[in-house]
């Protein structure tokens, strides 16, 4: 061990996504030192339910951190702080005696969209919405409720309705995030910009977010089940002692409130300042900037959210399945008998090198990853994925590299609306995530969307950055200004021009596919 790593100070930092929990030794200038994972599983439900088990997520959470620490690759005084980055839109009801009442409902839940649309009636509607629920929503929230259910205040209005016993006992609903900052502290809050996809908190004054009664009114909630709030950067209080000795700690460390994955990572990406934006490609995809302003576009779902950084906006367009696109090849089509390959991760090298061996346009294969339904640009529950055009000469690889190719399609799809809503050309770009470890994909980002494209260094503990920095300012270490100093590149790709001339025209063909199909979806899927 050098001298360096004897006196630097370091994060744990709690990487949970969808896919599963990693626990990463992050210094607080943003060096990663190691990290484990361990994968939690979904639960599928009828009728678009998705859930997760929070004591799955919990021993993940433990067991990777003690692993982590075991291997004492810094001392463990120098484990200044703990802070998390967790998946957004999630719904976990707590009771009194602080235990949960029943699996959490995750961002992939859709059960929850009639009772949406049963409180925002109305004669007169705009996007599926009554006017003056967007004047209302709008005006003061930045946006309105998913009519796709998925938004966790939809979770709520489902248990409301479907579970009223499990909404009774409810002292506290809590983002995931938040509900292992309380495992880890025995504190609840929420952070400014964990809440906001509740739609209950007024933004019109970045510095003053607030609940706003009118709108919790509205929506026909309790106020009293929601947590109090703070800042990103805040320090909620210190890891609990018994929490601290089974992880092998100190127990005077701090936990930091944290963000959710969107905000973290582009923290983790260094665009941190306006307009600087970045790629996300994991088992979703989005694209994201800081802006400085508050503007809403109810057509395309997109709207300015709360930053991790205080006083400060962020926008994001998300598409719902990318990484899952290759899961979905890998487990449902190519490989779901075979034990050698089925849910391996090497299996995307080998996507990879077919996908190298297809000349650009997949031979006119068109992907949609539209498999558990989209937000952005269009929020469209019922629209499902569409291989198009194949043919008796239709190969493994056409398939996959069409795969990667529709990913970045709906990626081009999303930028068309976020440019327009910035008024700015977001070039270059940077590129985090797993899919961000494959060069092909990169080049076909690269090239699909006629970007510059700029890798950060290990890609794939993005998050895991974010939240470390995000402590570390909350902490004193740095000032988020600080971190474009402090971020690193592994690489970076330029659009090859023969290549742009053929994805332009491949796109209009994907941008028809919806177009065409769009009330067909609505009917089979309704």
């Amino acid at each position: 061990m050098n001298k360096n790593m004897n006196e630097e100070k370091y994060i744990l930092a709690i990487d949970h996504g969808t896919s599963g929990i990693k626990a990463a030794l992050v210094s607080v200038y943003g060096e990663i030192i190691d990290f484990v994972f361990k994968s939690t599983p979904i639960y599928l439900k009828e009728k678009g339910g998705a859930e997760q088990n929070p004591d799955e997520w919990w021993e993940a959470l433990i067991k990777t951190s003690q692993y982590l620490i075991d291997k004492q690759l810094i001392p463990i005084d120098n484990i200044v702080g703990v802070c998390c980055s967790s998946q957004w839109s999630g719904t976990v009801p707590v009771d009194k005696n602080g235990d949960y009442l029943k699996n959490a409902i995750i961002w992939m839940d859709s059960r929850g969209a009639p009772y949406v649309k049963k409180r925002l009636r109305g004669l007169i509607k705009v996007s599926g919405y009554p006017v003056q629920d967007i004047i209302r929503f709008v005006r003061k929230s930045g946006g309105a409720p998913s009519l796709s259910g998925k938004d966790p205040i939809a979770h709520i209005l489902y248990l409301q309705y479907e579970e009223p016993d499990i909404y009774q006992h409810t002292q506290v609903f809590l983002e995931p995030k938040d509900y292992l900052n309380f495992k880890l502290t025995g504190k609840i809050a929420a952070s400014f910009d964990s809440i906001m996809l509740h739609w209950v908190t007024n933004i019109q004054d970045i510095n003053n977010i607030h609940y706003d009664k009118s709108l919790i009114r509205r929506l026909g909630v309790s106020k009293d089940k929601f947590p109090k709030l703070m800042q990103a950067t805040d320090v909620l209080g210190t890891v609990r002692s018994e929490v601290a000795d089974i992880l092998g700690i100190n127990n005077n460390v701090k936990v930091v409130m944290g963000s959710p994955d969107l905000q973290s990572a582009i923290i983790g990406s260094g665009a941190v300042q306006d307009y600087q934006g970045h790629i996300y490609i994991g088992t979703s995809s989005w694209i994201i900037t800081h802006v400085p302003f508050k503007k809403t576009d109810i057509f395309h779902n997109i709207a300015t959210l709360p930053s991790a950084i205080p006083g400060r906006y962020f926008t994001a367009n998300e598409q719902e399945s990318a990484g899952q696109c290759l899961n979905f090849l890998r487990d449902n089509i190519f490989y779901s008998d075979d034990e050698e390959y089925f849910g391996k991760q090497e299996v995307y090298q080998m996507f990879d090198r077919l996908a190298e061996q297809v000349a650009p346009g997949s031979e006119n294969l068109i992907f949609a990853p539209w498999l558990y339904g989209e937000r952005t640009p269009i929020d469209d529950h019922y629209v499902r994925g569409i291989i198009f055009n194949l043919s008796l000469n239709s190969k493994k690889e056409q398939i996959v590299r069409a795969a990667f190719e529709g990913v970045a399609y709906n990626s081009r799809w999303v930028l068309k609306y976020l440019e327009a809503f910035t008024k700015r050309k977001l070039d270059p770009l940077n590129i985090i995530g797993g899919g961000a470890q494959s060069d092909i994909w990169v080049q076909i980002y690269a090239d699909v969307l006629n970007k510059r494209i700029k890798r950060i260094k290990d890609p794939l503990q993005a998050n895991a950055r974010g939240a470390a920095f995000i402590a570390s300012v909350g902490l004193g270490y740095i000032n988020f200004n600080q971190i474009p100093r402090l971020t690193q590149y592994s690489g970076e790709f330029s659009p090859i021009r023969e290549n742009v001339k053929i994805y332009n025209q491949l796109f209009k063909e994907f941008l028809n596919l919806y177009k065409h199909n769009k009330k067909a979806f609505q009917k089979l899927n309704h």
